[in-house]
């Protein structure tokens, strides 16, 4: 399991992000670069990082189920993924 404190700055990145991408957009499109600059540092997309939502682990993280290759795992051995069953040749 992450850091309580990595998932929660995580979580009040995605909240920035999203309360300032229609300004953000508005100033791109604008070519105010100096006012972009004004906006806080974490209201950047390409600070946010994909991360289970299980566990909280950065890496390893499969983007069509939104976890980590451990978490899928387990769930995938436990049958609770729709339509994903374990190879077998």
């Amino acid at each position: 399991m992450a850091k309580l404190s990595s998932i929660a700055r995580q979580k009040r990145r995605e909240k920035l992000v999203a309360k300032y991408a229609a300004k953000r957009k508005e100033l791109i499109e604008n070519g105010d670069m100096e006012g972009l600059r004004l906006l806080p540092r974490d209201s950047n997309p390409t600070r946010l990082h994909n991360r289970c939502f299980m566990t909280g682990r950065p890496r390893g993280f499969l983007r069509k189920f939104g976890l980590g290759r451990l978490a899928f795992r387990k769930l995938a051995h436990e049958g609770k993924i729709p339509g994903v069953t374990k190879a077998s040749w």
